[in-house]
């Protein structure tokens, strides 16, 4: 933090002890080094404050992109949902002969009958039968 040497403490100290006296001066060495002890809590409070802030703005942006990318993907579900539910409802309008009076008529000339008398291949059905 400060570039200060032992020599400079020493001389530091010794002009404490000379101006401060003996008597008085553990008191204000321990005065001191609360007051220290305080300023570099102080100061890592600050550094964290300042870390989690700026964490907090990262995750803020994390949410904000994540929310982004949920309703893109929503958005696409919804889209291809509403797609097959469409394609549902077509294949049942082109099957269901109440709903699509041309596939009832499409359907009625395309079944054959069930009567073996009404079918094509009576003749042979008949002289089998004799």
């Amino acid at each position: 933090m400060f570039d200060i040497s032992f020599m400079e403490i020493l001389v530091i100290s010794i002009v404490a002890l000379i101006v401060i006296g003996p008597e008085r001066l553990p008191t204000v060495a321990r005065t001191l080094g609360h007051l220290y002890g305080r300023c570099r809590g102080f100061v890592y409070s600050v550094k964290t404050d300042i870390h989690n802030e700026m964490r907090m703005e990262e995750l803020k942006k994390m949410q904000s992109s994540v929310q982004d990318t949920v309703q893109s993907v929503e958005d696409s579900i919804r889209q291809g949902v509403n797609q097959l539910e469409t394609a549902v409802t077509d294949a049942k309008n082109i099957n269901d002969p109440s709903t699509n009076p041309s596939a009832s008529q499409a359907g009625t000339e395309a079944r054959p009958s069930s009567d073996p008398a009404e079918s094509p291949h009576h003749e042979t059905f008949n002289k089998e039968k004799k």
